[in-house]
């Protein structure tokens, strides 16, 4: 009787011949077969009670990250073609005598400072364009903002396979057109182009769009990667001061968690990478040996290796959420007082308390790590960053984080791992530390 209940499975594989699919049975049906077949699978469960189909469907993303000099030269074409990587495409798009056709929204303080740059590159270019310049702030970061994109591109009129959206601004710019790109046509294909240091070693090189929601921080969002992100140094040069410390927040982060050479480089560095803004290095021929090109370099690499293994976040162990446990709770908190890197640091400084609390620091490496922090200019400690909001922020990630709090931490400078077996009593203890040593903002 139990054999009669077994559902009977068969898989299917797919081909496609004369722009028919049809399913053959087989996990491998690639010999002898005459068609295109597909990496997707049907499985088939028939059982007394009836029949389940799975299917299984492999997505794959391809997008390029791309660190170039004089983007908004006119004779240079990656703004416009470099997200093109088929060379016959690339060389029909060339020869074609239509002009090209391009939605381009910017930051408005990007618009002021560019938009005549911007507007002369596509005139130069003979482009057909529409430059929307928005006021996109953290405050603004809205499903509004995202929906009016979503008009003006709408009574422009783009198509939504070979004209990409592009974005021109912050990181809050890149999320919020992302997210409208998503949603156009169930997917258009878009462009980064970051002009702060935050937005050009984190927002552009992952596949995370958002949108702030009920007083929280990037509650709707999609992992939809833009076709490419064209990143330009030279954007650095006119943002002040503190957005350059903002952006070293995050660099910060992936030196303590993978490597300890940029660690080194900051801690030594850090001042000449403030006051040069970052163009150190824009006529050295070997970029070796500039500080500004090593460490951004070496920031996108380590990004890009825990991101690329893991573009969807199945895996929720994520070093990259260093910093971003406690920090989006206090960031919507006192929003605008602080920025997005600085609540993330104000986030490491304390996790950096617990790590030593649980033994995996030496007081000498908090001591380094704190100095640095500090040497770059950034915020250690905050007042409004009370133990009440660590614990809710902590009962908010086992919320949706699998019931576990997946805590990365340093296990030393450059490395670390994932704790789950933190308990309050060490929470607590390091809390204390961390406003007894750091609430006047420096080290006691």
């Amino acid at each position: 009787m139990a054999n009669l209940n077994r559902p009977k499975e068969t898989v299917f594989s797919l081909v496609q011949v004369k722009g028919t699919w049809k399913r053959k049975a087989g996990q491998n049906v690639k010999q002898g077969i005459k068609g295109r077949v597909s990496a997707a699978k049907i499985y088939e469960s028939t059982s007394s009670s009836g029949t389940t189909w799975t299917v299984v469907t492999p997505i794959t993303f391809t997008y390029t990250v791309t660190q170039t000099k004089n983007l908004l030269d006119p004779s240079n074409d990656t703004l416009l073609l470099g997200h093109i990587r088929d060379t016959q495409q690339l060389e029909a798009v060339r020869s074609n005598t239509k002009p090209l056709k391009r939605f381009i929204v910017m930051d408005e303080v990007v618009y002021n400072l560019y938009g005549s740059q911007v507007t002369d590159y596509l005139e130069a270019r003979q482009v057909l364009y529409r430059i929307l310049p928005l006021p996109t702030t953290e405050e603004n970061k809205s499903m509004e903002m995202a929906l009016k994109i979503l008009e003006e591109v709408h009574q422009f009129g783009i198509d939504r396979r070979t004209e990409p959206i592009i974005a021109i601004g912050g990181g809050v710019c890149l999320d919020i057109v992302g997210l409208a790109a998503s949603l156009y046509r169930r997917r258009t294909p878009y462009i980064r182009v970051p002009t702060t240091l935050l937005s050009y070693i984190d927002a552009s090189v992952g596949a995370k769009t958002g949108v702030n929601f009920a007083n929280c921080k990037n509650k709707l969002g999609t992992y939809i990667a833009p076709v490419a992100a064209f990143l330009d140094r030279s954007f650095i040069q006119t943002i002040p001061r503190r957005h350059i410390s903002n952006g070293l927040a995050e660099m910060l982060k992936m030196a303590l968690m993978k490597h300890r050479g940029l660690f080194e480089l900051l801690e030594t560095q850090g001042q000449f990478l403030l006051d040069s803004k970052f163009q150190s290095g824009m006529a050295l021929e070997d970029d070796r040996i500039d500080p500004a090109s090593v460490s951004t370099r070496v920031a996108i690499e380590t990004m890009l290796e825990e991101l690329a293994p893991n573009l969807w976040e199945d895996d929720l162990d994520r070093l990259v959420d260093f910093g971003h446990l406690i920090s989006p709770e206090l960031e919507m908190k006192v929003l605008p007082a602080l920025l997005h890197g600085e609540a993330v640091n104000i986030d490491m400084a304390y996790m950096v308390y617990v790590a030593c609390e649980m033994g995996l620091l030496t007081e000498q490496e908090k001591f380094r790590i704190v100095c640095c922090m500090l040497g770059l200019e950034l915020p250690v400690w905050h007042q409004d960053c009370t133990f009440a909001l660590v614990q809710k922020s902590l009962r908010d990630r086992l919320q949706h984080s699998g019931g576990l709090v997946r805590m990365p931490l340093p296990t030393g400078l450059g490395r670390a791992e994932i704790f789950n077996d933190t308990d309050e009593g060490t929470l607590f203890r390091a809390y204390e530390k961390w406003c007894d040593e750091l609430s006047t903002g420096s080290l006691r």
